[in-house]
């Protein structure tokens, strides 16, 4: 029997392989948590493999500053990336690596850009057209959804692997497929100069 961190040092290894000779100080495996599909996100980083990037999204929870804090140490203690999806003020006070973005905040993350603010963004986009600007916006790696069919409530019709791969030929930014993802599709991915790829489902049923 697989136990959850050989196959999510499984996934990490095959990101590895998606992304190739590619080159960003990105993690190649994004792993995302989900109030859903992650109610514990302590839980579900302790078998993050080391060098895994982790998005934190809290979506307004009350205890998202313990649990901001707690992950913070864990990252630290694991060699983890944390980035903080959507909350400039979390990401700050508990000293986040990076964060995240929605696609309707691209402006915010351009303006604080603009501000000097340095730290990796990625954000999640929803069409070539908007990777195009979340590029222009400065951001470092962008979450090009949905690649395949998803279990998330949230999820939009996949589009398949090739408006996302049009869009990695045709940006400097790490372009990375989000939506579906696992050790099967994942294997699909290889050599379309994507940078690696990001996980809900498949890291918390593994």
């Amino acid at each position: 029997m697989t136990r959850p961190y050989d196959a999510q040092a499984g996934l990490a290894r095959l990101a590895q392989r998606v992304r190739g000779s590619l080159r960003t100080e990105l993690p190649a495996l994004f792993a995302l948590t989900d109030p859903v599909r992650t109610p514990d996100p302590l839980a579900f980083a302790s078998q993050l493999a080391p060098g895994s990037g982790l998005v934190y999204r809290h979506f307004g929870a009350p205890e998202r500053f313990h649990i901001g804090l707690a992950l913070a140490e864990l990252a630290h203690a694991h060699g983890l990336y944390l980035f903080v999806s959507n909350d400039l003020a979390l990401a700050d006070a508990i000293g986040a690596h990076g964060v995240h973005w929605p696609e309707r905040d691209l402006a915010q993350a351009w303006a604080r850009r603009l501000r000097g603010d340095r730290r990796p963004f990625t954000a999640s986009v929803h069409s070539p057209a908007a990777g195009l600007r979340a590029a222009r916006a400065g951001i470092d790696g962008v979450f090009h959804s949905t690649v395949f069919a998803s279990q998330s409530a949230t999820a939009r019709r996949p589009h398949g692997i090739h408006a996302a791969a049009a869009l990695a030929r045709h940006v400097d930014t790490a372009v990375y497929p989000l939506g579906g993802v696992n050790a099967d599709t994942g294997r699909r991915l290889i050599g379309l100069g994507f940078a690696g790829f990001c996980c809900v489902g498949a890291l918390s049923r593994d």
